[in-house]
């Protein structure tokens, strides 16, 4: 297959954390203003995240935020990364995403995974170690929904009477799984449109998950999420910025989000993260080297997606990363793979 060049993205959970806080209204309204003025920028997609009953406000009514996002766009896809699907009724789910997707032209993808904090699914009356049962049964549900059909579903968790779930969409969602374990990444390889990985490492992971289960690889997805500063002076700013980005690293580690012998403890410092490389640094000439040779070396990736400001982050203070990405960053990545697909493109002769 031909590399094409992936679309930026941003993405947002619009945490509040105490001791940066400000006035949440301001920064819900900001942040849509700050996806519009981007897209004008060339980035191609907006991502929002789910959370419930989190001290730090994180966003809890994504399809909401999504569907806002969509009224203030024209050509930008809009994307959960994610939602807890098994914390939804899936009709309604369905049915929410049927609506985002009819009010956007079908720019919308909707982006489901498991979940993991406990005191999110015992307030929805949920069992924490049912979700793969919540999260497969919920998929199945939704795309029956989408589906038109009137047939049955009974699941080992939610089911679906013999009605037609109306309306249909007029283009069914891409419906993709976040993932970050193996099994994860199995699961969005078999049941998924495409896979929201965690780290460029998984991308390999996925495509030997799809020849697993007899996919096309010419038709895999990947949507790439980034965990890295890039600026012109990246150090500079990880001196404003890395106590944001520890405090958001912290709280997925106390919430839960890390499984397995590998789960890290409590960064105490900010270098910590960085020789971690829970966060890595770069400029653009890094950042362009690193994107160009991940969408050579895997053409499946169709979206690289950054945090649009890290929790307590002021959006401005976001914003001057977003300019320099759409001057230094999205320009060069697109000229190479540019480059690189008319070079591949060039017939060969017999007589060379």
């Amino acid at each position: 297959m031909s590399t094409s060049t992936p679309t930026f993205g941003l993405w947002y959970d619009l945490r509040n954390p105490s001791q940066w806080r400000q006035p949440l209204g301001s920064l819900y309204r900001e942040s849509v203003d700050q996806v519009a003025w981007a897209e004008q920028l060339g980035f191609g997609s907006a991502w929002v995240s789910e959370h419930h009953f989190a001290d730090d406000d994180y966003a809890s009514s994504p399809l909401t935020i999504a569907a806002t996002i969509g009224a203030r766009t024209s050509t930008m896809r809009i994307g959960t990364n994610i939602v807890v699907a098994g914390l939804h009724d899936p009709v309604r789910l369905a049915e929410d995403a049927t609506a985002l997707s009819l009010l956007t032209d079908n720019r919308f993808e909707l982006g489901v995974g498991l979940g993991y904090h406990a005191r999110e699914f015992e307030a929805f009356g949920r069992r924490v170690k049912q979700r793969p049962s919540l999260l497969e049964d919920s998929i199945a549900v939704i795309r029956k929904a989408w589906s038109g059909s009137a047939e049955p579903y009974e699941g080992k968790r939610f089911s679906l009477p013999g009605l037609q779930v109306t309306p249909v969409p007029e283009q069914a969602p891409r419906l993709l799984i976040g993932a970050q374990s193996p099994v994860g990444i199995d699961r969005a390889a078999r049941m998924g449109d495409g896979v929201i990985t965690l780290s460029n490492d998984h991308c390999q992971v996925y495509l030997d998950a799809v020849e697993r289960h007899g996919g096309d690889l010419a038709e895999a997805r990947i949507y790439a999420s980034q965990w890295t500063i890039v600026a012109d002076d990246p150090e500079r700013v990880w001196a404003q910025v890395g106590e944001h980005a520890r405090y958001q690293l912290n709280e997925y580690i106390a919430w839960g989000s890390f499984e397995g012998p590998d789960q890290p403890s409590e960064f105490g410092d900010t270098q910590s993260v960085l020789d971690a490389g829970a966060y890595r640094l770069m400029d653009a000439s890094m950042a362009v080297d690193e994107l160009v040779t991940l969408a050579t070396t895997y053409p499946q990736i169709r979206d690289f997606h950054y945090w649009a400001q890290l929790p307590g982050e002021s959006v401005d203070s976001g914003s001057a990363r977003i300019q320099y990405i759409a001057d230094h960053v999205i320009p060069e990545v697109t000229r190479r793979l540019d480059a690189s697909s008319r070079v591949d493109a060039q017939p060969t002769s017999v007589f060379a």
